[in-house]
């Protein structure tokens, strides 16, 4: 009979990665090293070895489910080997449909963010209240605040979402500009010139 998977009993930081593991189980976000080590009362110290149990115990090949890095703090994601079973069971509607609009517009948010409709109309060269509402409403961009420089238009940024739907441990993970295909040739050569400006 097979034995029910578990913790390495024996290990001092035994109880604190199974608190860890429901945690992250019962989060909704990704969680930090710092809001599990409030959660848990700990040390962060003690949470990161911790951490290491808990992802040895998900490691991929182990277990359906992998313990990652992500949007600036720790999850858990399916596995790759269930990864199509999950996706016939659950599409998830951050990713489903996203228009070219929609891309260029979170492209634009992410690495120039936060800024305003006007900003991102300007560097697209069209509008962009039909795509920014789209987004606003799958969570991949939310408000942040206010620009005085145009008339008090909201700014927008991306959030722990987005990161975590496009698997990135922060924004400095996206890809370069310059790595871009060459089909994108003209939004990049806009996002050059604005970042080049925001520089000078």
């Amino acid at each position: 009979m097979d034995r029910p998977l578990r913790l390495i009993a024996a290990n001092p930081l035994d109880q604190l990665a199974r608190t860890l593991e429901a945690l992250l189980v019962v989060a909704s976000a990704p969680l930090s090293v710092h809001e599990l080590a409030d959660a848990a009362d700990d040390d962060p110290e003690r949470v990161e070895a911790a951490l290491g149990l808990v992802g040895d115990r998900y490691r991929e090949g182990r277990s359906g489910i992998v313990l990652e890095r992500v949007a600036g703090g720790w999850a858990f994601r399916a596995s790759r080997e269930a990864a199509a079973s999950c996706a016939r069971l659950f599409e998830r509607p951050a990713q489903r449909n996203l228009s070219q609009a929609a891309l260029e517009t979170l492209a634009v948010v992410a690495y120039l963010g936060p800024c305003s409709r006007p900003e991102i109309a300007r560097i697209r060269g069209v509008a962009a209240d039909s795509a920014v509402a789209g987004l606003l409403e799958r969570g991949l961009i939310a408000e942040a605040g206010r620009d005085d420089s145009v008339g008090g238009a909201i700014r927008y940024r991306v959030t722990p979402l987005f990161e975590r739907v496009f698997g990135l441990e922060s924004l400095s993970a996206l890809p370069r500009l310059d790595d871009i295909g060459e089909e994108t040739e003209a939004i990049r050569a806009r996002l050059h010139a604005v970042a080049e400006r925001r520089g000078a």
